[in-house]
C-alpha cells in the first residue's frame, strides 16, 4: 500500500488511463500550464503534451459539449470543472446531451466521457460556490454519480469510469485533496462502480455517508461508541447506481438508520435512501429515519454560520440517540 493524497491518487488514475489507452484525454480550466487548480493534474502536461492534457477558455458549455462529441467520435474524454458550481454553465451538455445520446440514437453512438472536479461547500466561497450537486445529476437517467471518500477509493473508481462506456460525473472534494490515505498498489487497481463499503460494523444503528460526511459519521460512531452505543457506518461509494441492497441488509440487523448528506434536505440522496430503505424494510425499522443535512437556505458566508449550516458530529450523534431512544 502506498500513502498518497487524493490529488495524488486522483493523478495516479488518469495517468494510468492515459498510458493504458491513448484515446484517453484530459481537458479543462487551468489543467495543463498551471497544472490544475489544485494540482491534481500537476507534471501531466509535460508527461502527455499539449494534445492530451488541453487548456480551455472559461467556457463550461463550449468544452463540455467539445468533449462529447469527442466521447461520440471513439475518444475517452476527462473533463474537469473548477468547481461543480460552474457545471451548471454546462447544464444542457451535461443532463440533456451526454445521458440521452446512446438512447435516442439506437445504440449507434456511445459517449465515454467522465466529468470530475470539486463538488460541496469548501469553507468560504458562499452560496454560489457551496452546492452540492449529486442529489441534482443523480435525477438525470442515463448519467452515473460517483462520490469516493478517501483516495484509495478514487483511484479505484475513477479508473473504472474513466473505462466505462457511459457518461459519469466524478464529484471529489476541494477540502479533501490534501488528505491521505493508504491506497493500493495493485497492478491495474480497479473498483466496482456502484457497490457500497462497510466501513465500520456494529449492531446498534446505521450511519450512510458519502464523500466528506462519511468522515463526519466515523467521528459520530466513535462518540458514539463511549456512550456505548454500536454504529455501523456504510459509504455508498457511488450515488447512482445506489447499492440499496447493502444498506437494507445493515438495517435489517440494526434496525435504524441516519443518513447524512451535504445535499439540500428536499429531494436529497437522504431523501432517496430514506424512500427505498421504508419502502423495502418498513417492518425491520424500530424508529422513522432520520436525516442530517444543511438547512434548506443558500450557504452562508460568515465562518461560525458555515459551521452550523454544515452537518456535524454532534448533530450526528444527536439523531443516532433519538432512533436509538435514548434521548428526545
Amino acid at each position: 500500500m502506498a500513502t498518497l493524497q487524493l490529488r495524488e491518487a486522483i493523478r495516479a488514475a488518469m495517468t494510468e488511463e492515459m498510458e493504458r489507452d491513448e484515446d484517453v484525454f484530459l481537458m479543462g480550466e487551468e489543467v495543463a500550464e498551471y497544472d490544475g487548480a489544485y494540482k491534481v493534474s500537476q507534471g501531466m502536461l509535460d508527461q502527455f503534451g499539449p494534445d492530451r492534457v488541453i487548456d480551455t477558455p472559461i467556457a463550461e458549455l463550449g468544452f463540455s459539449g467539445l468533449g462529447i462529441g469527442a466521447a461520440m467520435s471513439g475518444l475517452r474524454p476527462i473533463i474537469e470543472f473548477m468547481t461543480f458550481n460552474f457545471s451548471f454553465v454546462a447544464f444542457d451538455q451535461v443532463v440533456n446531451n451526454a445521458p440521452n445520446m446512446r438512447y435516442m440514437s439506437g445504440g449507434q453512438f456511445g459517449c465515454p466521457i467522465v466529468f470530475r472536479g470539486p463538488n460541496g461547500a469548501a469553507g468560504q466561497l458562499g452560496a454560489t460556490h457551496s452546492n452540492s450537486t449529486e442529489a441534482l445529476y443523480s435525477n438525470f437517467p442515463g448519467l452515473k454519480v460517483i462520490a469516493p471518500s478517501n483516495p484509495d477509493d478514487a483511484k479505484g473508481l475513477l479508473k473504472s469510469a474513466i473505462r466505462d462506456d457511459d457518461p459519469i460525473v466524478f464529484l471529489e472534494s476541494e477540502q479533501m485533496y490534501g488528505m491521505k490515505g493508504e491506497v493500493s498498489d495493485e497492478e491495474d487497481y480497479l473498483l466496482p462502480i456502484g457497490k457500497a463499503r462497510i466501513a465500520r460494523e456494529g449492531e446498534d444503528v446505521t450511519i450512510v455517508a458519502h464523500s466528506k460526511s462519511y468522515h463526519v459519521a466515523m467521528k459520530a460512531a466513535e462518540e458514539l461508541e463511549k456512550e456505548g452505543y454500536d454504529a455501523e457506518v456504510i459509504d455508498p461509494r457511488t450515488i447512482k447506481p445506489l447499492d440499496i441492497e447493502t444498506i437494507i441488509r445493515s438495517v435489517m440487523k440494526t434496525n435504524r438508520l441516519v443518513v447524512i448528506d451535504e445535499s439540500s434536505p428536499f429531494a436529497s440522496v437522504a431523501s432517496e435512501v430514506t424512500h427505498q430503505v421504508q419502502e423495502r424494510a418498513f417492518d425491520h425499522l424500530d424508529a422513522p429515519v432520520l436525516r442530517v443535512t444543511p438547512p434548506d437556505t443558500p450557504a452562508p458566508y460568515a465562518p461560525n454560520l458555515m459551521d452550523r449550516y454544515m452537518p456535524s458530529v454532534e448533530e450526528t450523534v444527536r439523531a443516532s440517540k433519538r432512533v436509538l431512544y435514548a434521548t428526545t
